[in-house]
């Protein structure tokens, strides 16, 4: 074998110069070992080969084959020693004998329940507000419209303090509900009192009324509530509120709990507004149209020396009124603690509620044909001006007495509005 020095010094050459590769095929030609080319193989799928390019397809027997390279006698130039890429192994799936099933989606994450703070722009002046979403609203997959339930705090309170204070968003979780909690600006009242006594917050679409609408659509149309299902309640001030809003938006609102408040349409300014909280006032006469009936929960204290007991009374009369001139039939029952109903006539039963802690309550239900209760009154015995049942964490809060979040939501749960037509679904007895 005779050896050629030109190819051993190419070969070196190379070798110094790092090019291992070509160093490797001039020798192997001078040593007479590349006459024959690199045959095709199938090779497992080392580690090594794992490392490269290749594309992996998850099914059938994988082959790897290399790319076949024709043999050279002899290179003609240094144009022929380049660096080449090293070989690509091509991954070649073999026919599966079933299709390919597409892989199941991840289930989706369930979010835990949420109360957040947001800003809602009406008439070029901003709002705070609060919302409860319960985590079934955020469960991640499609689920029914949820009822909505718009809470107006008090005087001296803020949406955060009234949530906790009525602890309606640990009911909401358990009945899957949201909560709205719009917020009174201080310098719209120095007090945060909404000014239910104020003319020009007792029409449509205009000053608070306006925005609280507003705020109800928007919160309907962003966060799958239920418009069939959409109830407003408040205290003192709040509750006031609440009676302004149910009078004026009937079409919006399924039901009404109005907590230590006046009667609508009961003031027109501040001395009106004094006058009726210290001696109570005949609420303005109903229109007795069916859509403005609205089924009404109100809870007022017995001992109440800010709003006086006899304005509760005064919004149960109204709200009869109006039920009757619609053409609902409504019986009167006094109901004890374990739900026994006594003759109509008879004095309203005592309710020893166990959440009461010994504060005396009377509660007289007005229900219908179809069994719902459609106005409910709960006389707290020696109740202050103060939401009763609620929790001693937020103001103006009565915890020995009845649950009124329990009370008013299982109340409100009762009804719904007509699909269509946004009037209340009233039994067979009052349709025309």
């Amino acid at each position: 074998m005779s050896l050629s020095i030109s190819k051993l010094f190419k070969a070196s050459q190379l070798t110094r110069g790092g090019r291992w590769v070509q160093a490797n095929y001039v020798l192997r030609k001078v040593l007479g070992l590349a006459k024959t080319p690199l045959a095709s193989a199938s090779l497992p799928l080392t580690p090594a080969a794992r490392s490269g390019t290749a594309q992996i397809v998850p099914a059938g027997p994988v082959v790897v084959t290399p790319p076949l390279r024709e043999s050279q006698s002899e290179p003609a130039n240094d144009d022929a020693f380049a660096p080449s890429p090293p070989p690509q192994l091509y991954l070649e799936r073999e026919p599966a004998s079933e299709p390919l099933s597409e892989p199941a989606s991840p289930a989706p994450t369930p979010r835990p329940a949420s109360f957040t703070r947001h800003t809602f722009q009406f008439a070029n002046t901003p709002y705070a507000y609060r919302l409860y979403r319960p985590a079934q609203a955020d469960s991640g997959t499609p689920s029914a419209p949820l009822p909505l339930v718009i809470m107006l705090h008090g005087c001296k309170q803020d949406a955060a303090d009234f949530a906790q204070g009525t602890a309606m968003n640990e009911l909401a979780e358990q009945h899957a509900c949201i909560v709205l909690y719009p917020e009174q600006q201080a310098k719209a009242n120095a007090l945060r009192c909404w000014n239910w006594f104020d003319t020009a917050h007792q029409g449509r679409d205009v000053g608070e009324p306006g925005m609280l609408a507003a705020l109800t659509r928007k919160v309907l149309k962003n966060h799958n509530a239920d418009p069939a299902r959409v109830y407003i309640a408040g205290l003192s001030a709040g509750g006031a509120m609440a009676a302004v809003m149910a009078g004026i938006y009937p079409e919006l609102y399924a039901a009404v709990g109005v907590h230590s408040g006046v009667p609508t349409g009961a003031a027109s300014g501040v001395i009106s507004a004094l006058s009726v909280m210290r001696r109570g006032a005949r609420p303005a006469a109903p229109t007795g149209a069916p859509e403005s009936a609205m089924p009404t929960i109100v809870f007022h204290g017995g001992a109440d020396r800010t709003v006086h007991p006899e304005n509760g009374e005064q919004i149960v009369n109204a709200a009869l009124s109006t039920l009757d001139a619609c053409g609902l039939i409504l019986k009167k029952a006094e109901v004890a603690q374990d739900g026994a109903t006594c003759p109509a006539g008879d004095a309203s039963e005592k309710v020893d509620d166990a959440a009461a802690a010994g504060r005396d309550a009377f509660r007289t239900v007005y229900s219908a044909a179809d069994g719902k209760s459609y106005v409910e009154y709960w006389e707290v015995g020696t109740g202050p001006h103060a939401w009763s049942g609620g929790n001693p964490a937020g103001s103006f809060t009565d915890p020995q007495g009845p649950d009124a979040s329990r009370a008013m939501l299982a109340f409100f749960l009762q009804h719904s509005k007509h699909a269509g037509n946004g009037h209340n679904a009233w039994p067979a007895s009052a349709q025309n």
